[in-house]
């Protein structure tokens, strides 16, 4: 999931991940009736809910939403085979059934997976959800008109790499996914895969039955099989009107509490706008959340000094880091010494720092995040304190035959997003200075930046990178950046340390069998810190999520896997 952790961003997602210690905290420390809503410290039903969103809900087709596409917005209405746990912290990274009856029943080796679905489970119309929906569902999303969702079923599934969809291959399904009866339905993998419960939370899960499809216009109005329908889309998701869905049961649904009876999603709008709405809670504000806005160092410093307002902040975290990224290919990064050097001569406070502060950010050495489901393993192969060690960097920069010090260049955007943008590249150059290292700054527009750092034949030498877990676990995170398999000389390239290691690409294999999931953790934490060795890249720091809500809503969670409050939870006055 490659999401952005700017102050507007999807999440996750992507994207995220992206979002340390062993939980998050759902509320302000003077707020001792978050968990309560209305009389008697119970949630209770009815009212409206405001979503206030920079980004809009577009594309709003289960086939095209990625994992965090929109918030957490979509799976108000899509469900899906498995979801994420709808609990604070740690305990919201586990993956637990939602349409089907378990997480999923492997085959010996995890190349086939066996789901069946609850009894009584309806869509809007009252009609009976099936499994040649889920199906179909699936199918739809290899249409090339509604691209957009995560890549994983055209690797994972025995002849997906080939198919075109039903539309092109007229009416033509994939073999690979069987339907023996109505509430059965069988996936055949191409390789190991012990994360498929994971996979299975996509929106690609979303049940659609063919009668129902109107191709990209599905849209407009899709099936709700969750407990909320679409009532009104105006402008592609500028502004989403949900209202119940009232064949939705909450006995087939242990997730989705849904307490309000309507959901306005307002999209669209400024950041600064968002925040000040929400502070103000006034009229409908009162009852008014945000998914994808944070507050930025000026305006949490503003807030904390509120005792009202603070206890009204979110914060989440979830699986996401900030790092430096050297390419081997390009001198003198071809030289380990030189990646040691720069590791030692890091200064993470100023980083931090420039990142918004302790609040926004904190410091990382792993590449994993900070979080038991990604197999967490503490680990500084290059320690050098919160302010670098300079001393140690010149040392190690001697020994790579630069004892009267080097120059070298950064990339980085320039968007001033607190993530790879001029703030960050300046804190690095500082602190790099004092170690004999001048560092020139190379700036480019956001969109430059993204291609030239994901090309395989542009890719610098020295820049600023981040990435987000699709979901928490470390397969996701390590596989896509340090399999060699996973390398692409002619598109998006994300192994951006050019790393093709048979002992790594085995491992990872050999992960993708377990269908232990803690187990799985384990080894991706191991795993991490084996790669940390070789410098391929040095981790920053991992982003933390503040965000304002309005005074009326209550019963706030936010887990681990999102990183932002949960609306499928919430109650308004």
């Amino acid at each position: 999931m490659r999401q952005s952790s700017r102050r507007t961003r999807r999440t996750a997602a992507l994207t995220v991940s992206l979002i340390v210690a062993a939980g998050a905290s759902a509320c302000g420390p003077e707020d001792n009736d978050a968990k309560s809503g209305g009389e008697g410290g119970k949630p209770r039903q009815g009212g409206t809910l405001t979503v206030l969103n920079s980004d809009p809900q577009q594309d709003f087709d289960p086939a095209r939403q990625y994992t965090s596409g929109g918030g957490n917005v979509p799976s108000l209405v899509f469900r899906t085979l498995t979801t994420r746990n709808r609990e604070d912290g740690e305990k919201g990274a586990e993956v637990v059934p939602d349409l089907a009856t378990d997480t999923g029943r492997p085959n010996k080796d995890a190349t086939v997976w066996t789901y069946t679905l609850k009894k009584g489970l309806k869509y809007e119309d009252g009609k009976t959800i099936t499994s040649a929906d889920i199906k179909y569902g699936i199918e739809r999303s290899f249409a090339a008109e509604l691209s957009g969702g995560a890549p994983y079923l055209r690797d994972w599934l025995i002849g997906g790499a080939d198919y075109q969809g039903p539309y092109k291959d007229k009416g033509k399904g994939l073999d690979s996914i069987e339907t023996p009866d109505e509430r059965t339905v069988v996936f055949h993998l191409n390789k190991p895969e012990g994360e498929f419960p994971y996979l299975a939370t996509q929106t690609q899960f979303t049940p659609v039955p063919k009668s129902a499809d109107t191709g990209t216009k599905y849209e407009e109005h899709p099936l709700s099989s969750g407990p909320y329908k679409v009532v009104e889309n105006q402008n592609d998701g500028e502004r989403l009107i949900l209202e119940r869905n009232e064949h939705w049961s909450a006995g087939t649904d242990e997730e989705r509490k849904a307490y309000p009876d309507r959901i306005d999603v307002r999209s669209g709008l400024d950041s600064s706008v968002i925040n000040q709405r929400l502070s103000a809670s006034q009229g409908a504000d009162a009852a008014a959340v945000t998914t994808d806005t944070n507050l930025g160092p000026a305006e949490l410093a503003k807030v904390t000094g509120d005792k009202e307002l603070a206890a009204r902040v979110g914060t989440g975290h979830f699986g996401y880091t900030n790092y430096i990224a050297f390419n081997p290919k390009v001198k003198p990064f071809d030289d380990p010494k030189v990646r040691q050097a720069i590791s030692y001569a890091v200064d993470r406070s100023s980083v931090v720092n420039a990142a918004g502060g302790s609040s926004l950010a904190e410091p990382a050495t792993t590449y994993l995040p900070d979080q038991k489901s990604f197999g967490y393993t503490p680990y500084d192969h290059f320690p050098a304190g919160d302010s670098g060690d300079p001393a140690k960097a010149r040392e190690v920069l001697k020994e790579a035959g630069y004892a009267k010090g080097l120059t070298v260049t950064l990339t980085h955007s320039n968007a001033t997003d607190f993530e790879t943008g001029p703030e960050i590249a300046t804190a690095l150059q500082d602190a790099l200075k004092k170690a004999g290292i001048t560092v020139k700054l190379k700036g480019l527009e956001d969109n430059d930046y993204s291609d030239t750092i994901h090309d395989a034949q542009s890719e610098p030498g020295f820049f600023l990178a981040h990435w987000g877990a699709d979901w928490p676990s470390g397969g996701p995170f390590l596989a896509p950046i340090f399999d060699g398999r996973q390398i692409v000389e002619d598109g998006a390239n994300f192994n951006t340390g050019f790393l093709d290691d048979k002992a790594v690409n085995d491992e990872i294999d050999a992960i993708n069998k377990l269908t232990d999931l803690d187990a799985a953790a384990a080894r991706w934490g191991a795993l991490d810190k084996k790669i940390g060795e070789r410098a391929l890249t040095v981790p920053l720091f991992h982003p933390v999520y503040k965000r304002l809500y309005g005074k009326d809503v209550k019963n706030i969670v936010i887990s681990d896997w999102t990183g932002v409050l949960d609306i499928s939870q919430v109650s308004v006055k």
